[in-house]
């Protein structure tokens, strides 16, 4: 790890005046799980951390006339285990309770985690974002078996790995971003971008901006959600396709959805043919397997990674029945 300065202010104003206007100047510290991996293996090198953890006000989860507000540093762990985010937003705590370990729970804070770096073994060997060499992706020659089968025409093919978010925007959540001008919202299905070159980033934030809060809008009437993944392994593993449904009822039939996938596009993908499935029928297993099929209908293999493709199919399915109650598989 290179040296670095080390920086802890009192205000967000301050923090955001340590903050660079290039990405190797600074980078903002939270729960550092993420960050500290990436500065060891040489991936990141910012010359100065700022410590944003004795910012007031950040660690808090508040509810009001405009729903739920996330502050971007309120752990995972705390966040999942609120009563009131369980009660009010069960799938999103589901998703936050699924991420990684219990021991990477009770450090990695909300805000790293929308904000996390993908796990594309290229990028985190070296390569770069698009991990291209001499203009042609690696990707597409090499060993592509977790990379993306929607969103992938090029020339970037990782895939989303927060695992939050696609419940997040299924919810319909927002950004709350502050930077030197003040503070901007962005809905945070707008906040994951598909860079184009290695000069862009896969977030819709500057190097001198930090994400204050998340805000989630209160649930309609009539909502019934859920999230599905599907894993290699049952702990501590990202997920291979994973699916996200929310559901407006009336009566048994759908009045509106949106379906987000997640881990199968470098942005969580919503799936407006999934849910154009849906609108205006009853929840069956034969309307949820349409769905799924939609969901999947413009997904393109890499080589290596077609498979992922009746994962997410099933994921699709799955997290629509289980939004209902009709899935008494495991979760």
């Amino acid at each position: 790890m290179r040296a670095f300065e080390y920086a802890t202010p009192k205000g967000d104003r301050q923090a955001i005046g340590l903050l660079g206007q290039t990405w190797d100047e600074a980078a903002v510290f939270a729960g550092g799980t993420e960050l500290l991996a990436l500065m060891k293996d040489n991936i990141v090198a910012p010359k100065r951390l700022v410590n944003i953890k004795h910012i007031p006000g950040l660690d808090k989860v508040t509810f009001d006339s405009s729903g739920m507000r996330i502050g971007a540093l309120v752990r995972i762990q705390d966040f999942a285990d609120n009563v009131d985010v369980q009660r009010r937003y069960p799938t999103i705590a589901w998703a936050a309770d699924e991420v990684a370990s219990p021991q990477v729970r009770n450090l990695a804070t909300m805000g790293g985690n929308i904000c996390q770096r993908p796990r594309c073994w290229w990028f985190r060997n070296g390569f770069g974002l698009l991990a291209q060499q001499n203009g042609k992706s690696l990707v597409l020659a090499g060993d592509n078996r977790y990379h993306a089968i929607l969103g992938n025409d090029g020339p970037a093919y990782f895939v989303s790995p927060s695992t939050i978010a696609p419940a997040l925007i299924a919810h319909g959540a927002k950004v709350r971003i502050m930077g030197p001008n003040g503070a901007r919202e962005v809905e945070l299905a707008k906040f994951f971008v598909i860079p184009m070159s290695e000069e862009e980033r896969e977030h819709d934030l500057k190097p001198n901006e930090l994400v204050a809060e998340i805000v989630v809008p209160p649930a309609p009437a009539g909502l019934k959600s859920a999230q599905y993944a599907v894993r290699q392994k049952a702990e501590f593993d990202w997920p291979l396709a994973a699916a996200t449904a929310a559901l407006t009822m009336s009566g048994n039939t759908v009045k509106a959805a949106r379906i987000v996938l997640g881990s199968v596009a470098p942005i969580p993908w919503i799936s407006e043919e999934a849910a154009q499935a849906l609108v205006g029928k009853s929840v069956t297993e034969e309307t949820a397997d349409a769905a799924g099929k939609a969901a999947v209908s413009k997904a393109k293999g890499l080589g290596k990674n077609e498979y992922k493709i009746q994962l997410t199919r099933v994921a699709v399915k799955r997290a629509i029945l289980k939004a209902v109650g009709m899935w008494r598989g495991e979760a």
